[in-house]
């Protein structure tokens, strides 16, 4: 055993360099015993995988230089989590039904709906499959944050290990908060990964390029949960996947404005240091595990700034009015073929006014809980228009955001439906449209001045 640790420790010094010295006495006063920790690991008699790890430590301290985030641990961590219980290829039988139900569930929609689908063949992915396409877009909504709390822990790993000994043990604390933050990254990604149908449960596309996604791991677990047939459930989710994509292609200004306002609410995000360091202090800083663990216990600050009311308030309408119109959508063309809707259509209205993965996920990220509030009200909002003006006018309000309803116009939805199908105003909106376009229109401040100058006259 003795020359087992004598190795152990000769691997340490090799890892830490000229200051491995001062680096080891850091770790034994942060709680970390460097002599004990092969044993601990039932790694101390095995020399070769002692090299193993020690490569696996080096490797993650050069992945972390420079970076605030470690994004290759993110991936590893995510790819990992997204497996956990198997992930097993999707299967060709598995991905013809899948491209079969979606087909099906394109034909429904074009029933109900003007918009078109998307051109591109429809993907059927594996967890592990999910995780490579989304993660830019991850990264991209998540990263600026992300940055800031690292910057914000290594400070507090700094203060609470002392700076007093810039030697290599300062090496050493300056690599935990990337590499926290990147499994913390990855963590949240992964979780997402096992639960998400398709690339459009947040209600913001998770892909650059627009398409139907499904992921049949998901999809078959929430079925299991259900008195449906899985065949109901997998053409539901089939048509909400469809019916998303239609929706941002159709409207491209969509998803721009989307991820516009979360990064306008992520600017405004401030770390909490009293509330970081008291879950730094709490975790310890032996056990990175703990310290990712701790980055989910309240560390944003609670105060917003007016701004980012604003813009959740936003983001919440935006969200709520897409999910509004694909309940619609779906419910009007699911009507004639499932007899099932009512169950799946509340069941999914549950998950989403609840909070799932996609929400909690970015509440642990961003402090940003992505839910759209007021849901029932946006699906009642778009079944009142459609019923009144028809499919084709409830679809023409997206081809401009000033067109849909804000948060007030949404909260009293019966009012908002009232004003734009009032035939009096549309008829003196058309009237008014067509005087425009004819080059006859006059303002009517004008005609007052000038009636006002002739009769001074």
């Amino acid at each position: 055993m003795a020359d087992a640790n004598e190795q152990w420790m000769k691997l340490l010094r090799e890892l830490f360099g000229a200051d491995a010295d001062a680096a080891l006495e850091e770790m034994k006063r942060m709680g970390m015993d460097p002599s004990q920790l092969a044993q601990a690991s039932g790694l101390g008699g095995s020399p070769a995988m002692m090299e193993h790890v020690i490569g696996q430590i080096r490797s993650l301290m050069q992945q972390s230089a420079g970076e605030d985030v470690n994004w290759s641990l993110a991936h590893d961590v995510a790819r990992g989590v997204a497996s956990q219980g198997g992930d097993p290829t999707v299967s060709a039988q598995q991905a013809r039904e899948y491209r079969a139900a979606v087909t099906e569930a394109e034909l429904w929609l074009d029933a109900v709906t003007d918009f078109y689908p998307s051109r591109t063949q429809p993907s059927v992915w594996s967890r592990a499959e999910w995780v490579e396409a989304t993660l830019p877009t991850w990264k991209y909504l998540a990263g600026p944050v992300a940055s800031s709390v690292s910057q914000a822990l290594g400070g507090v790993l700094r203060s609470e290990a002392g700076e007093a000994d810039p030697n290599g043990a300062l090496g050493l604390i300056n690599s935990v908060s990337p590499t926290v933050c990147g499994m913390h990254m990855g963590q949240a990604a992964g979780a997402m990964a096992r639960e998400a149908f398709g690339a459009t449960d947040l209600g913001v596309p998770l892909l650059e390029d627009l398409r139907v996604v499904m992921v049949p791991r998901a999809v078959d677990a929430f079925a299991d949960g259900l008195d449906v047939p899985s065949q109901d459930v997998r053409l539901y989710l089939a048509l909400r996947e469809a019916a998303h994509v239609r929706l941002f292609q159709a409207a491209p200004w969509l998803a721009g404005q989307l991820r516009a306002s979360v990064e306008r609410y992520a600017r405004g995000v401030s770390v909490d240091l009293d509330a970081l360091d008291s879950a730094v202090h709490d975790a310890g800083l032996g056990d990175p595990a703990a310290l990712q663990q701790a980055l989910t216990t309240g560390i944003f600050s609670p105060l917003h700034t007016p701004e980012q009311d604003e813009t959740l308030a936003s983001i919440e309408t935006w969200l709520a009015l897409i999910e509004g119109w694909v309940d619609e959508v779906t419910a009007r063309a699911a009507a004639p073929h499932l007899a099932s809707l009512g169950q799946l259509r509340e069941m999914m209205r549950r998950r989403r006014a609840a909070g799932g993965p996609a929400e909690d996920t970015f509440e642990s990220l961003l402090g940003l809980t992505l839910r759209p509030r007021q849901l029932r009200n946006a699906s009642q909002l778009w079944s009142a228009i459609t019923a009144r003006l028809g499919s084709e006018a409830r679809d023409s309000y997206w081809s401009h955001p000033d067109l849909l309803p804000d948060a007030e116009g949404l909260a009293d939805w019966r009012a908002w439906v009232d004003a734009e199908t009032s035939p009096r105003e549309s008829d003196d909106m058309d009237r008014e449209l067509e005087a425009l376009l004819s080059g006859s229109w006059e303002d009517p401040s004008t005609d007052e001045g000038d009636s006002d100058t002739s009769s001074g006259a």
